[in-house]
């Protein structure tokens, strides 16, 4: 609800969950703590997700799949934006270590060659996760595997070596 509505209501939250409004405000003192709490479980997943592709062992094209369909994965359980929460330090502490590990690993798939270097800094950077996100949309009848495999698929060609 709140990807769709980022001003959905407690009350409108709760009847959508099948539970009275007072069952929320049990477990959530305010709005902005529900709403930190789902902040801090999409960061817990990339974390996770980041882990779990094993971007600095595995061969780099296993790594990249492995990463883009547990990416996939988690923008479509959690699919709300961090971008609100960016003004809390810790929240953008963890955003930005993500982020690193993963230009790290976008670098090593250049330096390996399954990336071309010619490309503007930080292009791939940018362009992958907007692949993602897309896909994450836009197919959601697609499993988060053949959804990787399609951008995989559009990352290389389009920016791979011949």
């Amino acid at each position: 609800m709140l990807a769709a509505d980022p001003g959905a209501s407690i009350a409108s939250i709760a009847a959508e969950a099948g539970v009275d409004r007072r069952t929320v405000y049990r477990r959530f003192a305010s709005r902005e703590d529900l709403l930190a709490a789902i902040y801090a479980a999409r960061l817990t997943a990339i974390e996770q997700a980041i882990e779990d592709a094993r971007l600095r062992e595995a061969p780099v094209a296993v790594a990249l799949h492995r990463y883009v369909e547990n990416i996939i994965a988690v923008n479509r359980t959690w699919p709300v934006d961090l971008t609100r929460m960016l003004a809390d330090d810790s929240v953008h502490a963890r955003r930005d270590a993500g982020i690193a590990e993963v230009d790290m690993f976008l670098r090593r798939a250049t330096d390996e060659g399954l990336l071309r270097p010619d490309l503007p800094s930080g292009w791939t950077s940018a362009l992958l996760p907007q692949l993602m996100h897309l896909v994450s949309r836009q197919l959601p009848e697609l499993s988060p595997g053949q959804a990787a495999d399609v951008v995989v698929d559009t990352l290389l060609n389009g920016l791979g070596t011949p």
